[in-house]
């Protein structure tokens, strides 16, 4: 079971209409006034990377599911060569987290190699 698997619960054609909405009345800022959100994602095959790189280049922190291909697969290399070019041009980070998730970030956002 992958990561967003945990996360999200099993893959049952969830939808956004399915996120349980907690209540943020008692924080100070609401979302909308965020200027960068984090992003789910699932790569299944090449198109999904279109909405990947649109969100990394909106200023969106994505994390994808890459758990249906496997990390010696042709596809998902060329998939994170073109993540990685898109890194480049916004000056973000990626970073590959097991064999089931992608971490993408857009401009002036590292990613801490180290855990805490």
């Amino acid at each position: 079971m992958g990561i967003m698997s945990k996360i999200l619960g099993s893959d049952n054609g969830q939808s956004a209409s399915e996120y349980v909405e907690l209540d943020m009345s008692d924080v100070s800022g609401a979302a909308e006034s965020a200027g960068m959100s984090v992003r789910i994602a699932e790569i299944s095959d090449k198109h999904d990377v279109i909405d990947i790189k649109d969100a990394i280049y909106d200023g969106d922190l994505v994390l994808a599911d890459i758990t249906r291909h496997s990390t010696s697969d042709r596809t998902i290399e060329h998939i994170i060569d073109e993540l990685r070019q898109v890194t480049r041009e916004v000056d973000g980070d990626i970073v590959q987290k097991g064999d089931d998730q992608l971490i993408v970030t857009p401009t002036g956002i590292g990613i801490d190699r180290e855990k805490l």
